[in-house]
């Protein structure tokens, strides 16, 4: 048993090494993204736009076309031989 406790233990160092430097990197990143943005300055604001009031929305429709009738001619008589 007392081996299984110091092997228990030995991953448990390990696993809070590697949490360590884990974070350590990732402030490290930070750090170095933070100081690249101090000395660049934001844009101005651009001074707000007057109101236009909106134009207006035309839509175009086609009007509907009457159907022409068909005349239709009186029906043909077939003879088949």
């Amino acid at each position: 048993m007392m081996l299984l406790s110091v092997q228990w233990l030995g991953a448990l160092y390990t696993f809070f090494a590697l949490l360590i430097c884990i974070i350590v990197i990732c402030g490290c990143k930070l750090a170095r993204i933070g100081f690249r943005t101090i000395g660049k300055k934001l844009p101005p604001e651009a001074p707000p736009k007057e109101d236009k009031p909106p134009e207006p929305v035309y839509y175009l429709v086609e009007r509907k076309k009457k159907r022409v009738k068909a005349e239709y001619s009186d029906p043909k008589r077939i003879q088949f031989k």
